[in-house]
């Protein structure tokens, strides 16, 4: 437990010594929120109803999805991972610590944008704390499962870039984080429905604030939840400790790891 610990420790240091890592995890997210928060409430009046679940996902979406992957990548590239496996370190715990990590760094802004966006902005709190928690730790759990396996999948830092990029530019666009999901045209919901955080952001606002969704929010949890838990279980299957593998084999059973979200788009809309 100590030795866990210790890499814990570790690992939550490192993010802090890393630019890169420090520009996804904090100083993105907490610039992105000020600057749009003072600019798309002068813009767009309705957007303050959606603000903080808004910038809560923005958050994971930056220090998980883009902030994860490639240490993993680059350790594995280093041969630094082949060190912990010969001290006996467990492939679990190369998954989960820095997943862990992360997920904390992730709080801290989170309870960052919580506690002043109603004091700086004037936009409305949440109805349901405890359900604005529960919603915030499984968009936690689904893109650390995501960023967790594209980090054990992509074969180099530039395909690890591309992957989380393919998941982070149509969320900014289409998960209804800058405008209602409900004024998108039916073909961007249908392909909003492929990104976890639209699921996210629609059970924000069914279960936190209490609101009309497009869809029960129930759903969206499930959904998220499955995925995350596949995320993670995939990536502990797929693991390797070197890039002698072949890559391009894995790709496909890793796919499982999306089906919820596809599902979705086939049955929610």
């Amino acid at each position: 437990m100590s030795a866990l610990l210790l890499h814990f420790a570790s690992e939550f240091k490192a993010t802090l010594r890393n630019r890169n890592l420090l520009l996804m995890n904090y100083l993105l997210p907490l610039g992105f929120y000020l600057l749009v928060g003072g600019m798309m409430n002068q813009i767009n009046p309705f957007f303050g109803e959606q603000m903080i679940p808004a910038m809560v996902i923005l958050t994971v979406l930056s220090g998980v999805i883009m902030g994860l992957p490639t240490p993993l990548v680059e350790a594995r590239e280093a041969g630094v991972l082949r060190s912990f496996r010969v001290n006996g370190v467990r492939s679990g715990n190369l998954i989960a610590v820095p997943a862990l990590a992360n997920a904390l760094h992730v709080c801290l802004v989170a309870l960052i944008i919580c506690v002043s966006a109603p004091l700086i902005f004037h936009v409305p709190a949440p109805a349901d704390w405890p359900m604005f928690i529960l919603v915030f730790l499984v968009t936690v759990l689904t893109n650390c499962g995501l960023a967790t396996l594209i980090g054990v999948l992509a074969p180099g830092g530039q395909m690890a870039v591309l992957w989380q990029q393919l998941l982070f530019v149509p969320a900014m666009v289409l998960s209804g984080l800058m405008v209602p999901l409900s004024i998108v045209p039916a073909w961007g919901r249908r392909l909003a429905l492929l990104l976890p955080a639209t699921y996210a952001m629609e059970a924000f606002q069914g279960l936190a604030y209490k609101r009309e969704t497009l869809w029960p929010s129930s759903y969206g949890m499930l959904l998220l939840s499955i995925g995350g838990v596949l995320g993670f279980v995939l990536a502990a299957k797929l693991f390797t400790w070197d890039n002698k593998s072949d890559a391009r084999r894995r790709v496909l059973p890793a796919l499982l790891a999306v089906t919820p979200y596809f599902l979705g788009a086939l049955l929610l809309v």
